[in-house]
């Protein structure tokens, strides 16, 4: 198997023209990470609505990343994930197809399976493909929890699941995950721990301000890789308002309108049920995204 893709990694934002996928932005975007110096992206996630894109957008994105990465040296981590385990193995299949160089794959949602349910479902999907497969764990918005004693039990059990993106925000149950799967990449999910996450034996982040600020989060994850904390704690102070204002409202909405302000995105559209931030939340991003030096 491969080494495994771990470090400073983008979230990516899913543009919209005239409610169709905008593909030329979104390869300019990609573009932009990978002269960031970022080490993977992440098309087709929960920052890029996959929710409520169509299985052809869903694979045009994934397309699209992998021939922007092609001949250099970002990793594409796909999006594969599913409240139906039939429909994540086709979408790891795919990936795996077309070139992807791992997956992603969130809990499975709404039908809030048992823990053995999830074993069974990851299981399923990590021995469908041979390349690797990163867990998802978001409860806050999938509505279950995958527990740390069935990730070990993942992770010991299916040699190509080597990590898990943990959003739960909690230190304590990233070391949780630490101590019971010695050897698993624990990814921090939730861009206000990043550091944290990196000092106590993270492996780095998928992040949402990293589409706005690509340059910022690469270098402050390099820097806590190579035990630099100081250098890389200035950083993170700088970036905490920036955190804080891009979770203002549901994921992806600010990010998106922050990028929009910032001449990244010709237009400002979500798939409904998602709409544009409020006034006054536009009002406060537009301030905040002023005081950083946004790269075109």
């Amino acid at each position: 198997m491969m080494s495994n893709i771990i470090g400073a990694m983008t979230a990516l934002i899913t543009p919209f023209k005239n409610g169709k996928l905008d593909t030329n932005t979104y390869e300019k975007l990609i573009k932009r990470q990978i002269s960031a110096g970022i080490d993977a992206i992440v098309p087709v996630g929960t920052t890029g609505e996959s929710a409520t894109l169509t299985y052809e957008e869903d694979r045009q994105c994934i397309e699209i990343a992998v021939s922007a990465c092609k001949g250099t040296n970002v990793k594409v981590i796909a999006g594969a994930g599913s409240n139906a385990t039939h429909e994540a193995v086709e979408m790891a299949k795919f990936a795996q197809k077309i070139g992807a160089d791992a997956i992603l794959s969130v809990t499975p949602y709404y039908n809030k399976p048992t823990q053995e349910g999830l074993y069974q479902h990851y299981k399923s999907i990590a021995s469908s493909v041979e390349i690797p497969v990163m867990l998802y764990n978001v409860p806050g918005r999938t509505g279950v929890d995958i527990l740390p004693a069935t990730v070990a039990r993942l992770y010991n059990d299916v040699s190509n699941i080597y990590a898990i993106k943990e959003a739960t925000g909690s230190l304590d149950r990233a070391i949780e995950l630490l101590k019971l799967a010695p050897g698993l990449e624990v990814v921090s999910g939730d861009d206000a721990v990043d550091l944290p996450m990196m000092c106590i034996g993270g492996s780095g982040c998928i992040s949402v301000t990293a589409n706005l600020v690509p340059d910022l989060k690469a270098k402050l994850i390099h820097l806590a890789r190579d035990g630099k904390i100081q250098d890389a704690r200035e950083i993170n102070n700088d970036l905490f308002e920036l955190n804080k204002i891009l979770f203002c409202e549901s994921n992806p909405i600010p990010i998106k309108a922050a990028m929009y302000i910032a001449g990244l995105l010709e237009t400002l559209e979500f798939r409904l049920p998602l709409t544009p931030p409020s006034a006054d939340n536009l009002k406060k991003i537009e301030q905040i995204i002023t005081k950083y030096d946004i790269i075109s």
